[in-house]
Formats: structure tokens, C-alpha cells, sequence
């Protein structure tokens, strides 16, 4: 609905003819306010949603077998310190899409108002960048415990047969480097899935912007 009034204020100040009622630049901006106002608002509060999904489905899954593991592979310690400072930077994010928030809401210049957009664009991009490559370290982390761990504690009866040539090597390691991809693409796109949207919109109302800027 309030696209489909953009493009009537559009139409109205850019031809300014027909039995169209006539909208001056500033009701056009406020419209353009509004709407950017509302989608960096749906961000922050799917930002909110999208932590506490996380954070239920972390508390689903630790039970007393997975925390077993995780001593096991001596990593009791890096999992605790990794998921602290996790959460904190989570929380960093999320305080940030409300003061963008916060920051468009009250704002009464076009300029300001470009830059508050841009600004919130990339702190979504920053975010989820912060996801994927946070990810990657702790799958990495994991596996390379992983590996040490049964090298350590594996008894081999005839190392003869059970040599781990650089063939096998190569493979382990593209095996590897192909499911950490895939995992991280599937996360990408499911982050692109719940910000993208929100975020083509607020940079079509930028564009609309920098026109009324001109």
C-alpha cells in the first residue's frame, strides 16, 4: 500500500497534470521517510526474533551427550569463551539496528536521511558477514579438534596399511572446504532470504532519495 502511494505521489510531482491531486516535494519525502522508518524498524525486530531462534535452538540441542563430547575433544573451555563473545557481538549488532532505528525515526533532513540508509545497509552486510565467517572458524576449529583428538587416541595395530598419503590428504581437505561452501551458501542465502528483501526496498527508497536530492 505504501508503494503503491509512492508511485502516485511519484507520477503527481514529476507531471504534474490529469485529475491527479497535487503533492508537494515534501509530502513525497515524508512518504520516503516513512517507509525507510518502517523497514529498518522490521529489521531491528527481526534481528531480535532471529537471536532468540538461535539461541532456543542452542539450548534444544546442548544436552549432556553433546557437552560430553565437547570435553572429550578438550574444547570445553574455547566453546564457552567462542559462544560469550558471540552473544556479545550479537548483541552489539542488534543495538546498533536500534540506534539506525532510532536515527531515521527522528530525522527531518533529506541528507541525513541518505546517509542513516546507508549506514543501516551496512550494518546489515557487516552482520551477516559476521555469521559466515564465525561460522567458518568454529567448523574449522571443531574439525581440526577432531582430527588431533582420534590421531591421539587412535591405536593403530599395522601403521603399514594405514598410511594417510597426501592423496588422501587432498581429499580430506576438498571433502572439507566443499561442505564448509555449501553450508555457508545455504546460510548465506537463508540471510539473504530474511534481510534481502528489506533491504532491496530501503535501496530503491535511496534511489528515490538521491532523485529528490537532484
Amino acid at each position: 500500500m505504501v508503494d503503491d502511494g509512492l508511485d502516485l505521489l511519484k507520477k503527481d510531482w514529476k507531471k504534474r497534470e490529469g485529475s491527479l491531486p497535487h503533492f508537494s516535494y515534501n509530502e513525497i519525502y515524508k512518504l520516503l521517510w516513512k517507509r525507510s522508518s518502517s523497514i529498518v524498524k522490521w529489521i531491528f525486530i527481526i534481528s531480535i526474533a532471529e537471536f532468540l531462534f538461535w539461541a532456543a535452538l542452542s539450548i534444544i540441542l546442548s544436552d549432556k551427550h553433546q557437552w560430553e563430547q565437547i570435553e572429550a575433544l578438550n574444547m570445553t573451555t574455547e566453546v564457552i569463551v567462542f559462544s560469550v563473545i558471540s552473544y556479545l557481538i550479537t548483541f552489539y549488532f542488534i543495538f546498533c539496528f536500534y540506534k539506525n532505528y532510532k536515527r531515521i525515526s527522528v530525522t527531518d533532513n533529506i541528507k541525513l536521511l541518505i546517509k542513516n540508509i546507508l549506514k543501516t545497509r551496512k550494518t546489515v552486510k557487516r552482520y551477516i558477514g559476521f555469521v559466515l565467517i564465525s561460522n567458518a572458524v568454529l567448523i574449522l576449529f571443531t574439525l581440526y579438534k577432531t582430527i588431533t583428538y582420534h590421531v591421539a587416541n587412535t591405536v593403530i595395530e599395522n601403521p603399514e596399511t594405514y598410511e594417510f598419503d597426501t592423496t588422501r590428504w587432498l581429499i580430506l581437505i576438498g571433502m572439507t572446504i566443499g561442505g564448509l561452501g555449501i553450508f555457508l551458501g545455504l546460510l548465506w542465502l537463508f540471510y539473504r532470504l530474511i534481510y534481502g528483501i528489506l533491504l532491496r526496498r530501503l535501496n530503491k527508497n535511496y534511489k528515490e532519495l538521491k532523485k529528490l536530492e537532484v
